[in-house]
């Protein structure tokens, strides 16, 4: 009878959940689209260009999203081993700028950019 009456802690996983690498791409992009609307890159972005450039470079929706961050958030060590993932890339690069080779200073074509 108590089991019943236990709390349950536990995201349902969501009928659509984004696969964890593509989400960890995801958070990847929005790491830098906060940065570039933080700090005016580019002559900034908005929330709505953000978003949009995200649902459609990922095929995704609003809805998949937030139902998608809340199951992988939902298990602390395995969204902070996906945002150390980011973080690696983030400092990767971060040294190809500091100390850039001729093809390092070229963006990706599927980093984020403002049009």
């Amino acid at each position: 009878m108590f089991s019943f009456f236990s709390c349950n802690n536990t995201i349902e996983k969501p009928k659509n959940l984004i696969e964890k690498d593509k989400m960890t791409k995801i958070l990847y992009d929005l790491s830098l689209l906060d940065a570039m609307k933080n700090q005016y890159i580019e002559g900034g972005i908005s929330n709505q260009k953000a978003n949009d450039y995200i649902y459609k470079k990922y095929k995704i929706d609003s809805i998949q999203l937030v139902q998608s961050n809340k199951y992988y958030a939902s298990d602390i060590e395995e969204y902070k081993k996906m945002l150390e993932e980011v973080k690696n890339i983030l400092d990767k690069e971060n040294n190809n700028l500091a100390n850039p080779t001729p093809n390092s200073i070229k963006p990706s074509d599927d980093q984020p950019r403002v049009e």
